[in-house]
């Protein structure tokens, strides 16, 4: 007798939707003004997670759309330039996503140094923009003290490609 297998669909409302506004709300919460022990909460740029992920799950045309919408969202919310975030965020998106069939299946130290290099990428487009547009460098501390809780946001990513890449095995 067969055994019928058992096949886990997982759709844009799992792997994209629910994420997204996981982070805005997260990004939302980090922002609030809290001081523990004369330090304010870490703010990281939580999209960075999911610019690498998505293209390492699936290529989609919908992430692209919705890492533009969460990039502007970052913008007008932190009173940036609109659109930097957006680009930032495709960038790492087209690295990734260039780099797709290289990086599938490697180990997570691999993917580690990756997303450490695509974070770096973006965070120097931002601080190059910033201080072409200001014409005045913003702190290197300052930009440390940001790049540092997004490298640390690297388990989130990695979970999400081990979660989400089996999902689906009719796009195998």
């Amino acid at each position: 007798m067969r055994r019928s297998v058992a096949v886990r669909i997982v759709g844009p409302v799992q792997w994209i939707v629910i994420p997204a506004l996981i982070t805005v709300a997260a990004a939302i919460v980090l922002a609030t003004p809290v001081e523990l022990f004369g330090l304010n909460l870490p703010e990281p740029v939580i999209p960075m997670v999911l610019a690498f992920a998505w293209p390492l799950i699936r290529p989609s045309v919908i992430a692209p759309l919705v890492l533009t919408a969460l990039g502007l969202f970052l913008d007008i919310f932190t009173y940036g330039p609109l659109g930097l975030w957006a680009l930032a965020l495709l960038g790492i998106y087209a690295v990734v996503l260039a780099s797709r069939s290289f990086l599938i299946g490697r180990d997570t130290g691999v993917l580690f140094v990756w997303y450490a290099a695509c974070c770096g990428l973006a965070f120097m487009l931002v601080y190059l923009v910033v201080s072409l547009i200001a014409r005045n460098p913003p702190s290197l501390l300052a930009l440390l003290g940001q790049i540092v809780p997004t490298l640390l946001l690297f388990p989130f990513a990695n979970h999400m490609v081990e979660q989400f890449d089996d999902g689906d095995v009719r796009f195998r």
